[in-house]
């Protein structure tokens, strides 16, 4: 480690010696962790950065920016469209996806760099609950959805094959994401194939171009913001680990969409066989003037329908390229925030006002120097649904994105031939929920493991049955199930419920029977009670609060019920 005379050297040269004003009177512990944050930070890189931080915060403001004025759509053949193109051609785009996973070219990329200030917690967002049923983080559901589609894929193909997962965090976010991981057992994935690697942080700096001292021993540090991918890539060779295992081509997207596909493969497939090297989903805008997002295209479509939700395709290529040219070329945005501090004397100060400057690159920075670049238009209810804020916001909250998952998985049943009834055996209304219009009529959630994104054909099913008593929550998990098979020409008789204590079904939940090949999974080991138990949910008492788990049985065999609380 660099002496302090050393590093007094280099800040001098940055402007910036007044970091180590209180070194002198730190402890031994103290002052080695302060000189180490403060030796990586190269004096010239240092100065340019409190330099244009202070410039650009000093500019005077510019005039609000005529955004209908300025806004050009896409050109057409530069769009694709998840829901608005024929059958054959989605099947196409998807088979070309799957294809590709299956050859092992496939690999995901989390930016989980960003701390949860506005959600209110200290936590990643990424080991937040939203208050579903099976209280799953969102970590929890993105790794299911990976293992998913691995499963899909290699059924497809008869092999077996692994989708990598790639987590940029930050100083903040590493320890915790990781020690998260290890005490989930990775969530049943392969920790050779869960590669975490941290983003490169900046100092803040006060608006006359000062970095900012937290602490007497530590500098205001902030993560470079998701274009920061970009160096950390070339930091930490993620590129040539990439290499190695195969991959071409890449998804990357942020923690907290709760509804985000994972290596989907008809966005995949789209953006292959377009030749693009990248790609980005684009939903509907809301951040535009109500006119302005009435105005149609000749066709009758919406005219402006590309708004960036951070769910982009590169090639590994494309990526390697601005690792190498590109990134000194990105500019810096500006924000300003409300940063702690010591004043003078030393004392800490928490600022009611911002007070201070980070500066962030963003992952779509990189658009313009594409050679192939492709948007492809999702529904923002099935595929975009941000976690951003606490409850007492509008949007953008745990409930808005419980709700979305919800009404989601609900819609996946009834499109699967399901039919909800009351405790009176009456059936609940069918219609999807408007958005933002509360809870589903029933609430239903569905493993990832049981579906990736809906493909599970029950109704395809010759003979349908009613064959899953439940309450209104109603959570289907591979995890806690069993195969099984229906053999009863008698199907509500071959099939009965136990319930533990006191609890009993208040509504039904009408399904054909488990018959398709996509639900029928192998048992974990340890988990089958006896040879004929199938399914375990949860059932919630909405009155007490209070949480029980069912089993489902052949012939009322070998009960099975089994808690399968967060993992």
């Amino acid at each position: 480690m660099a002496s302090e005379l050393d590093v007094r050297a280099r800040l001098q040269r940055a402007g910036q010696e007044h970091l180590l004003r209180f070194c002198a009177e730190l402890a031994p512990g103290p002052r080695a962790a302060l000189l180490a944050q403060l030796e990586p930070l190269e004096p010239e890189a240092l100065r340019e950065h409190c330099r244009r931080a202070a410039a650009a915060c000093a500019r005077p403001p510019a005039p609000a920016p005529d955004l209908a004025a300025r806004l050009r759509p896409l050109p057409p053949e530069r769009v694709g469209s998840a829901s608005g193109v024929a059958p054959q051609t989605r099947r196409l785009w998807e088979e070309e996806g799957f294809h590709q996973i299956a050859l092992n070219k496939v690999a995901v990329l989390l930016l989980a760099g960003g701390q949860g200030t506005r959600l209110g917690v200290t936590y990643p967002k990424g080991m937040y609950q939203v208050g579903l049923p099976s209280q799953k983080t969102l970590y929890q559901l993105q790794a299911e959805r990976i293992r998913r589609v691995e499963q899909l894929a290699g059924e497809r193909y008869g092999t077996r094959c692994t989708v990598p997962w790639y987590i940029m965090t930050s100083e903040f976010t590493l320890g915790p994401t990781a020690k998260f991981f290890k005490e989930h057992d990775f969530f049943h994935l392969d920790p050779n194939n869960v590669v975490m690697f941290e983003q490169r942080m900046l100092p803040a700096v006060t608006f006359d171009g000062r970095a900012i001292l937290e602490r007497k021993d530590k500098v205001a540090m902030a993560p470079d913001g998701n274009g920061g991918l970009y160096c950390a890539l070339a930091d930490h060779q993620v590129l040539e680990d990439m290499e190695r295992r195969g991959v071409e081509f890449v998804h990357v997207y942020c923690v907290d969409n709760i509804l985000v596909r994972l290596a989907d493969p008809v966005f995949i497939g789209f953006c292959v066989l377009r030749g693009a090297d990248c790609g980005a989903k684009v939903v509907e805008y809301s951040e535009i003037s109500p006119q302005t997002a009435r105005l149609r295209a000749p066709g009758g479509g919406l005219l402006y329908n590309a708004g960036n939700i951070c769910n982009h395709f590169f090639t590994r290529d494309f990526l390697q390229m601005v690792t190498r040219e590109f990134e000194p070329l990105l500019k810096p945005h500006v924000a300003v925030k409300k940063v702690p501090y010591v004043d003078e004397e030393g004392n800490p100060v928490k600022p009611l006002e911002p007070n201070g400057i980070k500066m962030e690159k963003f992952v779509f920075d990189v658009l313009p120097f594409a050679k192939n670049f492709v948007a492809f238009q999702v529904l923002r209810g099935e595929e975009f649904s941000p976690l951003k804020n606490a409850d007492s916001a509008e949007r953008d909250n745990p409930s808005t994105a419980r709700r979305a998952l919800l009404a989601q998985h609900h819609q996946w049943a009834l499109q699967a031939g399901a039919h909800f009834l009351d405790a009176h055996g009456a059936r609940l209304p069918e219609q999807p929920s408007p958005p933002g219009s509360g809870e589903p009529p029933a609430i239903c959630e569905i493993s990832p493991l049981v579906s990736y994104s809906g493909e599970a054909d029950l109704a395809s099913h010759p003979e349908p049955r009613d064959w899953i008593p439940g309450h209104h929550d109603l959570l289907v998990s591979r995890d806690w199930r069993c195969t099984c098979k229906a053999g009863s020409s008698s199907p509500r008789s071959s099939w009965t419920w136990t319930w533990p204590g006191h609890c009993r079904p208040d509504s039904l939940l009408d399904l054909p029977a488990p018959g398709s090949p996509r639900l029928r999974t192998q048992p974990r080991p340890g988990l089958q009670g006896g040879k004929q138990a199938a399914l375990s949910f949860w059932l919630q008492n909405m009155d007490h609060r209070s949480k029980h788990a069912g089993s489902l049985h052949e012939g009322g065999n070998c009960p099975a019920t089994r808690s399968p609380g967060p993992k």
